[in-house]
């Protein structure tokens, strides 16, 4: 019955997480303690749209108890009322029932992981969210869509990518940070190399186990709940539900137990004859299940048979009916990998993202099944490894952040941030200081630090950045004198996104204290900290940590993240919890509830940042943090006389990465910072962060993996690139064609038959002579056109035999 009603604001957002509804319905009921979204749970025949002030209606298909329900009508209503229909649904039911877009859905969501993706207690899991035409342009993450390059060539790349949080700033309504783009890639290779008609054999298989597992109940005396169902049965058992748990224990098979004492089976296309057979043994049935399957009769072919089946294709691009054998699936996503540039080819300078070495040793142990194949809900005395792991990666944690205690529950860095500033709002409701709403953000601080506050119901008011990249102190203290009475927190970046050390951090946490303020410290540079200095030790009093930044998750195109958050003491009863299984904590009664559907987040991939720490050690940990920052102050000291670095320390020093000020080339060569980032590949290398957090502008961090060797091969390049611009200044090429503005230079270009530009095509290709042609790196496409990819969006690939040629080849960006 887990169907919402929900009265939102216009720009609100929510999303289901990896699990499923049950869990998110916690989510929306807590909600409404931050930005007053009232959230109603109904049968569908109870839900009324007359008044026209219901925003949206949401409701699971099929759902948490395996029912199959017609929502066509309850969709028409909503729609006469005003309301957007919002359906949550399982990709792999879709195969063989009729999709929710052909009954007027508004929106769909779900998990992707029942495409090849194990359930890895609990993630990381990639969601989808699918929505009509009108609304796409309103969706809260990215989006492939196709663009042209210099060529006249359709290609692929990011549309929509400028994050809300970047252009609204205060007014951002949308945290949502980390795409879990590996996992969604294993998600679409399964569904390649499956493609439409396997996907349907596995889900038909699916179903007829379940339908075998029903009649074979039904035989036995027991009753089903629902009638219609895809792979989930709730049954109303004819015995003691105490005698089948027991029976079921013996076979070491977890049943689900309702809240109402009824009992539930999931079925998947992994499970065997011999596991019904078991079942049927569990449930006291004396045929097995080749006997049961041979004599049902056509009746009881359930779905397949019924309205609800899905006639439409699906899948019918070229690309899902090509790779259906393993050799020609493993070459195609190795013409993919081709196009990619990673850390296999060189060093990846992107400031603020801390791209650093991801060791073989720290990923091995996610591939084990131990670890990857235990669901989320099982007993914990079934996954005691993992809570072992917990416990200690915990204290490690503890003890390098000063905080007393770490929740695992988010999912990204950015769902910390909600998940800390939920935890101080709860605190001030607790005391009774429920009126103190306002949040302090510096203008430097990271994009989803303002929307993360107006989802936690806080106010932003902004705080001024002074000439040196810091906090301007005279700024905030009269910020905090004006909203003293209502100051709930102040969200503060160490060291700073302008990559300074502010020298005055302890004097801004205590200016907050004394006016009734909490302290939220964005993880996000926690690499330049690590053994260093603590933020529970400065005067801290909640931080995220990205562990796909200081502790070695590997990014994967944009995720799995992890966002944990560590809190001091005072801040621990208010931790998030979870309503299916008891974490073993001590505030249940005080926590602000669930923010990611699986208890402990994305589990499987903790092995990761807890093998670093035991193999770094705590003087392998302050090494690696040294370093970092001697590497970032070396690019500098390299560079400084030929860029201007924008901001450095009171001595002259930078933290772990700093901002290259390349706006003064607009004037003097007609050329920009996205021009310098492109020429870049043509080196070898990935473009630095652009324009952000100073529009215009680089920021570059090198991490601690990188030798010297590399680092000068990437100053050495921006040096080039430096006389390159000089030549453009001096007048000895060309302010319009030059090879900045040019750049990428890719091999269809390279090897044209016509050359008309007035430098070399060697000077193109192979401006240095450590970019050599048997380790050349070659952009698969030449400059996009951003401005007619924003006005053109396309969401719809085009045939395969556009990129597919070997001289034309299309990338994504």
């Amino acid at each position: 019955d887990h169907l919402a009603a929900m009265k939102v604001s216009a720009n609100s957002a929510a999303c289901l997480d990896e699990v499923g509804l049950f869990c998110f319905t916690h989510i929306l009921v807590r909600i409404k303690d931050y930005i007053g979204v009232k959230t109603v749970l109904k049968l569908p025949h109870e839900m009324d749209f007359s008044g026209k002030d219901v925003s949206g209606v949401l409701f699971q298909y099929p759902d948490t108890e395996g029912r199959v329900e017609d929502f066509t009508a309850l969709v028409d209503q909503a729609h006469k009322g005003g309301a957007l229909a919002c359906c949550a649904t399982d990709l792999l039911a879709l195969c063989v029932l009729r999709p929710p877009g052909e009954f007027g859905v508004d929106i769909t969501l779900g998990s992707s992981q029942r495409f090849g993706v194990p359930l890895c207690y609990g993630g990381p899991h990639a969601a989808f969210f699918a929505v009509k035409e009108n609304l796409v342009r309103m969706m809260p993450g990215r989006m492939v869509g196709v663009t042209r390059d210099a060529a006249g060539k359709e290609v692929y790349r990011l549309a929509l990518q400028t994050r809300e949080q970047h252009i609204r700033r205060d007014k951002a309504t949308s945290n949502i940070c980390t795409a879990q783009a590996l996992l969604a890639n294993m998600a679409a290779m399964y569904a390649l190399y499956q493609g439409p008609q396997g996907l349907r054999h596995i889900a038909e298989r699916t179903h007829n186990a379940t339908l075998i597992l029903a009649e074979g109940l039904k035989r036995a005396g027991h009753k089903l709940q629902h009638e219609n169902f895809f792979d989930t049965l709730k049954i109303n058992c004819g015995v003691a539900g105490k005698d089948i748990l027991e029976k079921a224990m013996q076979r070491e098979i977890n049943l689900r137990v309702y809240s109402d004492g009824l009992l539930g089976v999931s079925l998947d296309e992994t499970v065997t004859e011999r596991d019904l057979d078991d079942l049927l043994w569990i449930f006291g049935c004396e045929s097995s299940a080749e006997l049961i399957a041979e004599k049902m009769s056509e009746r009881t072919k359930g779905l397949l048979a019924s309205p609800f089946k899905r006639t439409s294709k699906f899948l019918t691009h070229t690309v899902f009916n090509s790779y259906h054998s393993e050799t020609n699936i493993v070459r195609y996503m190795k013409r993919l990998e081709n196009k990619d540039i990673s850390l296999v080819h060189s060093m990846i300078p992107l400031g603020s993202c801390t791209m650093k070495l991801n060791s073989s040793s720290e990923l091995m142990p996610i591939t084990w099944r131990e670890f990857a194949n235990i669901h989320p809900f099982v007993p914990l005395d079934q996954a005691e490894g993992y809570q072992q792991l917990f416990r200690q990666l915990e204290r490690d944690l503890c003890e390098i952040t000063g905080y007393e205690k770490i929740s695992f529950q988010p999912n990204s860095g950015a769902q910390g941030e909600y998940a800390g500033l939920a935890a101080i709002k709860a605190y001030l409701n607790s005391k009774g200081e429920s009126h103190r709403t306002v949040c302090l953000i510096p203008k430097s601080a990271h994009g989803t630090n303002p929307a993360s506050a107006q989802m936690a119901g806080m106010k932003v008011q902004v705080v001024e950045v002074d000439k040196d990249g810091n906090i301007d102190v005279s700024h905030l203290k009269a910020m905090v004198d004006k909203h003293k009475a209502n100051l709930a927190a102040i969200m503060i970046t160490y060291p700073s996104t302008n990559g300074v050390f502010e020298e005055n951090v302890s004097e801004v946490c205590e200016l907050i204290h004394q006016n009734g303020g909490q302290v939220y410290l964005d993880g996000a540079n926690m690499n330049a900290q690590v053994g260093l200095c603590r933020p529970g030790d400065y005067g801290s009093d909640v931080s995220h940590l990205n562990l796909h930044k200081t502790f070695c998750i590997p990014h994967g195109g944009g995720g799995p993240g992890m966002g944990p958050i560590g809190v001091k003491q005072h801040l621990a009863p208010f931790l998030p919890s979870h309503p299916v299984v008891n974490m073993q904590s001590s505030n249940a009664g005080s926590s602000l509830g669930t923010i990611s559907a699986a208890p402990w987040g994305s589990s499987a991939i903790l092995p990761i940042s807890w093998a670093y720490i035991k193999m770094m050690g705590s003087k392998g940990l302050v090494h690696a943090t040294e370093v970092a920052i001697l590497n970032a102050n070396y690019m500098a000291k390299r560079l400084e006389n030929h860029y201007k670095i924008l901001f450095r320390g009171s001595k002259g020093f930078i933290a772990h990465e700093f901002i290259l000020d390349v706006r003064p080339f607009k004037k003097s060569a007609n050329i920009e910072a996205v021009d310098v980032a492109k020429r870049l590949q043509d080196y070898g290398f990935h473009a630095p962060t652009m324009s952000w957090p100073v529009p215009g502008t680089l920021m570059i961090e090198p991490t601690e993996s990188e030798d010297k060797a590399e680092l000068d091969r990437f100053c050495d390049s921006l040096l080039a690139i430096r006389q390159e611009i000089a030549d453009i200044e001096e007048g000895r090429m060309d302010s319009r064609v030059n090879p900045l503005k040019m750049a990428p230079h890719s091999l269809a270009c390279i090897t044209s038959t016509t050359w008309d530009r007035p430098y070399s095509r060697e000077y193109a290709a192979f401006p240095m002579p450590f970019v050599r042609p048997e380790t050349k790196f070659w952009p698969t496409i030449s400059r996009i056109d951003d401005i007619y990819g924003d006005q053109h969006l396309v969401c719809t690939c085009p045939p395969m035999d556009v990129y597919e040629s070997p001289y034309e080849e299309r990338a994504s960006s």
